[in-house]
C-alpha cells in the first residue's frame, strides 16, 4: 500500500515540477473544488463544466503532438504518441464533446446523462494528467493508484467541503 501511495503523490506532484503542465492542470483543480460544490444531480451547468474540463484535458494532452505545416493549419505528429494516450485523449475528448453539447442545447443525447454528473470526473483527469501529458508512462501500479486512491480522495473532498455545498 505503501507503494501505491508513494505513486499516487508521484501522479500529484508531477504536474507542478514541470511548468508546461501548469497551465493544463491548475484549471482541473479550480474546476474539481468548483464542481464539488454544486449539487449531485445531473443537470446541464454540471454537463458544460464536465466537456470543458475533458475538452481542455485532451486538447493540452494533444497540444505537444501539434506542429505547423506549410499550409498554415497544424498537423498531428501521431507516429510519436503512443497509442494509449491518443485512445485514452479520443475517448476523453468525445465525451467532453457530448457533454458540452448536452449542455449547451439543454438536452442529453439518449445514454449520456451520466456525463451531467461532473463532481468527480475532474479527479480522474488530474489522476492521469501527468500520463497523459507523456511525462510518465502508464503502468498497471498507475493505474491501480489512480483507482484506489479514487474513494479515499472523493470522500475527503466530499466531507471536506461539505459546508460549501448546498
Amino acid at each position: 500500500m505503501i507503494a501505491l501511495w508513494q505513486t499516487f503523490v508521484e501522479l500529484l506532484v508531477t504536474p507542478f515540477q514541470h511548468g508546461e503542465l501548469v497551465w493544463g492542470i491548475v484549471p482541473l483543480y479550480f474546476a474539481l473544488l468548483l464542481n464539488e460544490t454544486t449539487p449531485a444531480r445531473a443537470d446541464f451547468r454540471t454537463a458544460i463544466q464536465t466537456g470543458f474540463s475533458f475538452l481542455w484535458s485532451a486538447a493540452h494532452w494533444l497540444y505537444p503532438y501539434l506542429r505547423w505545416g506549410r499550409s498554415g493549419w497544424p498537423m498531428a505528429m501521431w507516429d510519436h504518441l503512443p497509442l494509449i494516450n491518443l485512445c485514452v485523449t479520443l475517448l476523453v475528448a468525445g465525451l467532453g464533446a457530448l457533454a458540452l453539447t448536452g449542455g449547451l442545447r439543454r438536452r442529453f443525447v439518449r445514454g449520456t446523462r451520466f456525463l451531467g454528473h461532473s463532481r468527480f470526473a475532474n479527479y480522474f483527469m488530474i489522476a492521469i494528467f501527468p500520463i497523459q501529458s507523456g511525462h510518465l508512462p502508464w503502468t498497471w501500479e498507475r493505474l491501480g493508484a489512480v483507482i484506489v486512491f479514487a474513494l479515499p480522495a472523493w470522500a475527503l473532498l466530499h466531507v471536506g467541503l461539505m459546508p460549501f455545498r448546498r
